[in-house]
């Protein structure tokens, strides 16, 4: 059986990050647009104001789980490597690094 699509705010949940921004568009629509009273330009900014933060901390956790998985993916290369490699060389824990000269804003796959 088909699942119904629900509306979040009719269940309580969150909307997903796809819903969150459909509704800034259309809220971004409706004020662009429409001739709208004060009190409903302020319930919309609001309810904006809601989303925006909403589809930020989605983009956080989304970024936060890549960042592990890349690391996770990083250190396994290394452990293969080192397992391969028997000169016992590693360097310093002080060399700089390459990734320290990327920005941590970056989001990387690989």
């Amino acid at each position: 059986m088909a699942r119904r699509k629900t509306n979040p705010e009719e269940t309580g949940e969150a909307p997903s990050f796809e819903e969150a921004l459909a509704g800034l568009e259309a809220i971004v629509e409706a004020m662009e647009h429409e001739q709208l009273p004060l009190e409903e330009l302020v319930a919309y900014y609001e309810k904006g104001s809601t989303l925006i933060d909403r589809c930020e901390a989605v983009l956080q956790a989304a970024r936060g789980r890549i960042e592990l998985i890349t690391l996770r993916n990083h250190n396994e290369s290394q452990d293969d490597s080192a397992a391969g490699d028997d000169s016992g060389f590693s360097p310093p824990s002080g060399a700089p690094d390459a990734s320290d000269d990327d920005n941590d804003d970056d989001i990387r796959l690989f």
